[in-house]
């Protein structure tokens, strides 16, 4: 889409993080996330995602290849969360890689409440603070938190997270804002970078961005 520049044209490391509509009917309701990465010097991306195919056919509900980075996601426009550069996204993908290799669901895959593709950023991007912003609202399955915990730092790193199994929760954070969970659905406001958070929809405002001074 031209969104992510040509690896062969870029030095620098680069991290980003991609969001797009989902297909079939889900596409009203939820979008899917994925990860993209290049090392410094590299002439290509290398894209993590999850999918319930992978898990069905495979056994390997992650996939993780070299693919252009922003890609349409069967047919829906993707769209950039995020994207860090340089020495700091340098750090980023090492710790993106110990999160895939410690994400404790790689042969499982449920849609609802999770865990599910968004469910997987979303625990890359906990332990990723160079990253520093959250999913969108309406990436079902984000708030799922590590095996079902019911207490975690939430997804910018700035705030921390109390969340029933995905299905019920609140977050309060710097960069987060103020969220309710209420059944998968939800509902919130970024005071840093103003917009509301709305089920459905996703983000209404400003584009999100980490916190800095």
């Amino acid at each position: 889409m031209g969104i992510a520049p040509k690896p062969e044209e870029v030095d620098e490391a680069i991290v980003q993080v991609y969001a797009a509509r989902t297909f079939g009917w889900r596409r009203h309701f939820a979008v899917h996330s994925w990860v993209a990465t290049k090392e410094k010097s590299a002439k290509t991306y290398i894209t993590y995602h999850v999918t319930a195919w992978g898990a069905r056919v495979s056994g390997q509900a992650i996939t993780i290849k070299p693919d252009i980075p922003d890609r349409r996601w069967y047919g829906a426009d993707a769209h950039l969360i995020a994207e860090v550069r340089g020495e700091k996204a340098e750090q980023a993908i090492r710790k993106i890689e110990a999160a895939v290799k410690e994400y404790p669901y790689h042969d499982f895959y449920r849609m609802v409440p999770g865990p599910n593709s968004n469910s997987f950023v979303s625990y890359i991007l906990r332990r990723t603070p160079e990253i520093g912003v959250e999913l969108p609202p309406n990436a079902i399955g984000r708030d799922w938190i590590d095996r079902g915990a019911l207490f975690g730092v939430s997804e910018s790193g700035t705030g921390f997270q109390v969340s029933l199994f995905g299905v019920l929760g609140f977050t309060l954070g710097l960069a987060d804002g103020i969220e309710l969970n209420l059944l998968m659905l939800t509902f919130g406001l970024d005071l840093w970078r103003p917009a509301l958070k709305l089920p459905f929809v996703g983000r209404v405002g400003f584009d999100d961005a980490p916190v800095s001074f």
